[in-house]
């Protein structure tokens, strides 16, 4: 009851909010991206895929009207008699390759992001005003080692705002691909500012960039770092449980609310117990079911993998902003299947920290945070600070 309780409060407050991750009546486009990930997803699709498609389709259509007017038995009575064109058979082969080919290399990519958990680190050093030289430990597999510039984010914070320092114009780095990375500033550090240092080789586009700048890659890049949590899901005949063994494997199960209880928008997706994530953090999900199978999804996130019973699946993601995301079960599970929603409610590390000793307590555990100072997090990512 008191979890109920728990999840029923703040829902007016927050449903207004929650019209950005919601699906609207008759809307054909994607749900908003509420992740850099989801982002490069919606640039697939609307900026390679939908002008492809397009283009494809124009051209089928004219020659299509071409061949109908052109051959047909009133203006063509007496047909042709050859049957061959090696030309136009060498075109019909050779396009359509080329085209899978423009559409093969960057799905290729887009997928490995998402089936690879990020494993970058960041380090923070602390500046005096005189130091120029910082040290990262390039301690990753060999296949996963800094090797290149790209692999590698070097941030100032003074307390008020990040700058991204760029490489060769604010530094320079020495020892690309070896066991220790020498990173010297072209200029120190002032005391008391943060010299962050993230390396690791999942990388992606800075959320917001425009499509022009997609287009030409001109993006910058950001270092995604490992995750700082996992979440368990494991789905079942209707519903779903979840527990986060980073703090204590408390769990939890999450069933949709009564249409009594909530909105009519909500309706069909508000749960009565929410997961709750920290916002600008990686998130490790991990996926199975007891009985059938089932799918957890998360559009706003471009989030979609199965739960199997019997095996157990991986996924991540990284919210961008703070708000509540929807989603359903995405595979066909039993009569009841259009009753699995998910909401996934993001929130700042302190209200997250809070959140997770409220779950504690309801387990019977002692605070973990209560009268600790707020643990290091990952933070706003670094490629959207103002340079």
């Amino acid at each position: 009851m008191k979890r109920l309780l728990s999840g029923f409060s703040g829902l007016a407050a927050l449903a207004s909010a929650s019209a950005f991750a919601l699906p609207v009546d008759k809307g054909i486009s994607m749900l908003p991206a509420g992740s850099a990930l989801a982002e490069e997803v919606h640039f697939f699709h609307n900026g390679i895929l939908m002008p492809i498609i397009t283009v494809i389709s124009l051209f089928v259509l004219a020659l299509l009207i071409w061949v109908i007017v052109r051959y047909n038995a009133k203006a063509n009575p007496e047909p042709r008699k050859f049957s061959h064109n090696t030309l136009v058979e060498i075109i019909w082969t050779g396009v359509p390759i080329l085209i899978l080919l423009v559409i093969a290399l960057p799905s290729f990519e887009l997928l490995f992001k998402e089936d690879v958990v990020p494993d970058g680190k960041q380090v923070v050093a602390r500046g005096d005003g005189q130091t120029v030289d910082f040290v990262f430990a390039n301690d990753f597999p060999e296949s996963r080692m800094v090797k290149r510039a790209d692999h590698l984010q070097v941030v100032l914070d003074n307390g008020v705002e990040r700058t991204v320092l760029k490489n060769r114009r604010d530094f320079r780095v020495d020892g690309w691909g070896e066991p220790n990375l020498v990173v010297s500033l072209n200029e120190p550090a002032a005391s008391g500012t943060s010299v962050i240092l993230r390396g690791g080789r999942s990388t992606q586009n800075v959320s917001g960039c425009p499509m022009a700048k997609r287009y030409l890659d001109g993006c910058e890049k950001e270092v995604i770092l490992a995750p700082t949590m996992t979440l368990k899901v494991n789905g079942y005949q209707w519903g779903w449980t979840y527990s986060y063994p980073d703090f204590g494997d408390f769990e939890f199960s999450s069933n949709m609310l009564p249409e009594d209880q909530t909105t009519p928008e909500l309706y069909r997706f508000e749960v009565d117990n929410r997961v709750v994530v920290p916002v600008g953090e990686t998130i490790r999900v991990t996926t199975t079911a007891r009985d059938v199978i089932h799918s957890w999804a998360l559009p706003n996130f471009a989030v979609k993998i199965d739960a199997v019973p019997g095996r157990i699946n991986e996924t991540w993601f990284r919210a961008e902003r703070e708000d509540v995301y929807y989603g359903q079960c995405s595979e066909i599970c039993g009569v009841k299947h259009s009753f699995m929603p998910i909401a996934v409610e993001v929130v700042s590390r302190p209200e997250f920290e809070a959140w997770v000793d409220s779950q504690r307590a309801l387990a019977g555990l002692d605070p973990m945070f209560e009268t600790d100072n707020v643990k290091l997090a990952q933070g706003p990512a670094a490629g959207a600070a103002a340079e």
